[in-house]
């Protein structure tokens, strides 16, 4: 007769993360016992077997194959423990830890809850930088190869051969990464000035010389655009833009809008109002020694329903690349039904009405 009593407990884990689901029980006093570890949700049930002369696989379900393994001693010890690795989403379930033995029968001795999450980043545009943890306790070869990847399989940082590669990145990230690499196992990304558009699922995985998988992990990452909520009666509105970067003199700012128009454009040390979309003439400002105070905030006079939109303010560097890049969403609360529409036009000078219009139409080219 078995003894002993089962119960249960919950672990949780990130997918790509390793583990060791416990289990123990006295053994050694048994003849010719087998361990099994189980899910009863899944056809064949089988997650690992062992029996006194080695693991016995043929059973197993093919989804943990390679993925799991036990203490050679494991039946002489009572140490039952199971080790599992590289876990995903889909072994998230009910693990039993059960025993058998030849005319006794079979004795589930300890069930075990695996919960397995995506790890959740969440930032504001306004920050210089976010970490996209990934951290293994695997100890990697000093030739692995590490790739950060977007759900879109853009490459968005690669390291091998001891260094950064730039040049297989994806353009959209070239100048915005930089990895870890002071401790050992810890591959985590750090993207600068994040935006909406950086909302995404990534993947971190190492691989071997062979180009085999040695870890793989994933990082969802969530960006918060911040609202500047105003009444469409208010002389003006700020967009804020606050930076503690060193910006070159000779740098460019630009603001834009959701429809690809020039809202303000800051260069060669000045204001180019010629380069604005007619919508906003004569309706934006900035502050002067904007480089220096790295204060790139707009004003926006005048605000009505129409500007809702977010606008995104971009830093470029002489050569043309991106330094610094900020979305700021406004939302104008539109006036009363019996607003005076001739007011309206009257508070927007230099523009016509048919003009703020027939643009809010212009053609997009969605990519």
């Amino acid at each position: 007769m078995f003894l002993g009593s089962k119960y249960s407990s919950v672990i949780q884990l990130y997918k790509g993360d390793s583990l060791v689901l416990p289990c123990k029980f006295h053994t050694f006093d048994l003849a010719d016992p087998t361990v099994v570890w189980s899910r009863s949700d899944l056809s064949p049930p089988t997650v690992h077997q062992r029996q006194l002369q080695g693991d016995e696989l043929k059973d197993q379900n093919q989804r943990y194959s390679g993925r799991t393994s036990m203490k050679t001693d494991a039946l002489q010890t009572g140490d039952l423990s199971l080790n599992l690795t590289n876990l995903q989403l889909s072994d998230s379930a009910t693990y039993t830890c059960s025993i058998k033995v030849f005319g006794l029968g079979h004795h589930s001795v300890r069930e075990v809850q695996l919960q397995v999450k995506v790890y959740k980043v969440e930032a504001d545009s306004e920050v210089e930088s976010v970490l996209l943890p990934c951290k293994t306790t695997v100890c990697l070869p000093k030739d692995a190869k590490v790739e950060w990847k977007d759900e879109n399989n853009r490459k968005v940082h690669v390291y091998e051969n001891g260094s950064d590669q730039p040049e297989e990145q994806h353009q959209d990230y070239k100048g915005l990464t930089s990895m870890k690499r002071n401790l050992p196992g810890d591959l985590s990304l750090t993207l600068k000035y994040p935006t909406d558009g950086d909302t995404n699922t990534y993947t971190c995985t190492a691989y071997s010389r062979e180009g085999n998988i040695l870890i793989e992990k994933q990082v969802n990452l969530t960006v918060r655009v911040p609202q500047v909520e105003v009444d469409s009666g208010v002389e003006s509105v700020q967009l804020p833009f606050n930076t503690t970067l060193h910006l070159p003199e000779d740098a460019k700012v630009e603001w834009m809008d959701n429809y690809d128009r020039k809202v303000h454009v800051y260069e060669n040390g000045s204001d180019q109002p010629h380069k604005q979309h007619q919508v906003y003439r004569d309706r934006t400002k900035m502050n002067e020694d904007l480089l220096k105070t790295g204060d790139l905030s707009l004003t926006l006079k005048y605000p009505t329903d129409d500007d809702n939109c977010t606008y995104t303010c971009t830093v470029y560097s002489r050569e043309g690349n991106i330094l610094l890049k900020r979305k700021v969403e406004l939302k104008v609360r539109a006036e009363s039904d019996g607003f005076d529409e001739t007011m309206r036009a009257a508070s927007v000078p230099h523009q016509k009405e048919s003009d703020r219009s027939s643009s809010l139409y212009t053609p997009v080219d969605f990519y």
